[in-house]
């Protein structure tokens, strides 16, 4: 009840026996009209005055280059960076339009998905065979392989599946085919294998008999468009005769964890290199070997080199027995030579 409504239920008490004044209700209420009102007008210069001082906030901290940042009214929460999206690649045409470039470059997928149906979990280009896994907001991850010849496929496992699904034969036709779990009833795994244009194949794969899961990511692959294998790290100065065999990068955690792998092949011989970030980790300082003037280190007997120095980042190579046609040397080089991004958890700082 308003005081408006508490002043006629009390005059109407008063009056009860008698007659009503009217004249009094309607002065009282004109009065506490007016009361509103000013009270109004005192709340509404109180927010402007308070726009006008959280303006001039805005204005210190153009104008003192980032002093305002330690104030705690000027102080503001970071936002969440959006899902990584592996960047073009410029110039290169997508399976769709050539479709003889698939699985011909380490480097590149000649494919990609719509960022704002799906988001990506990882990427890679292992062979002759180009992939990626998303998640479409609902139900398990999909995974989707492209190649250039239904061989291709046929030989690879499909992530996260049984060799028996995995290499299960496919009518690459648009078709649905599903494997069923030992009750006889429940779908373990739902494939969907088809031509998105001629010479290419591809098939998506989903757990749980999730079949709706499978239809958006297929719904969210766009052919027209090329991207990169992008890491938060790219190894350029190579051994010389050797080249990028394979690229593979997991963005499953990102911003807080990324991590990356390529293999590198010289005369049958392959040498890996793995890259990790971590918020969480430290700077790993022991070294006992230096290359182009970074610091390295390797286990005594053991069969990687690693770089130290870089904060929160692993950076690793197999040597020796783990990668016989190579010298230890050509790997700490790759290593000390190897470009990082600035900060692994902003996509734009990858080289």
């Amino acid at each position: 009840m308003t005081d408006l409504d508490q002043r006629i239920a009390s005059a109407l008490r008063e009056r009860a026996d008698g007659d009503v004044d009217t004249d009094r209700l309607l002065r009282g209420s004109r009065t506490l009209g007016r009361r509103r009102q000013a009270r109004r007008r005192i709340t509404a210069g109180t927010a402007l005055t308070l726009v006008g001082v959280l303006g001039l906030v805005g204005v210190v901290r153009a104008d003192v280059g980032g002093l305002a940042e330690r104030l705690p009214w000027a102080a503001t929460t970071p936002a969440t960076p959006p899902p990584p999206v592996p960047p073009p690649a410029d110039g290169v045409p997508g399976a769709a339009t050539d479709p003889a470039r698939v699985g011909t470059d380490p480097r590149v997928l000649h494919f990609g998905v719509d960022p704002t149906q799906v988001r990506y979990l990882n990427w890679e280009v292992l062979g002759q065979v180009e992939s990626v896994q998303v998640d479409t907001g609902h139900g398990p991850p999909v995974t989707v392989q492209v190649a250039r010849s239904r061989q291709e496929l046929d030989i690879r496992e499909i992530e996260g599946f049984s060799a028996q699904v995995s290499r299960e034969r496919l009518r690459f036709d648009g078709g649905r085919w599903s494997r069923v779990g030992t009750d006889g009833r429940t779908p373990v795994a739902w494939i969907q294998s088809w031509q998105p244009a001629p010479g290419v194949f591809a098939r998506a794969a989903t757990s749980s008999g999730d079949l709706p899961a499978l239809a958006r990511a297929v719904n969210a692959l766009r052919w027209d468009e090329a991207r990169r294998c992008a890491a938060p790290v790219r190894i350029d100065a190579l051994p010389e005769g050797s080249m990028v065999d394979s690229c593979r990068a997991d963005v499953s955690s990102y911003p807080k964890l990324v991590t990356a792998q390529f293999s590198v092949k010289r005369n049958g011989a392959t040498m890996t290199v793995w890259y990790r970030y971590a918020v969480g980790a430290g700077t790993s300082t022991k070294a006992n070997r230096s290359y182009a003037g970074r610091p390295a280190y390797v286990v005594p007997g053991g069969w990687t080199l690693d770089l130290v120095g870089v904060p929160k980042v692993e950076l690793k190579a197999t040597v020796g027995a783990a990668a016989p046609g190579f010298t230890e040397a050509e790997a700490g080089m790759l290593l000390a030579d190897a470009r990082l991004a600035k900060d692994p958890s902003d996509l734009t700082t990858w080289p």
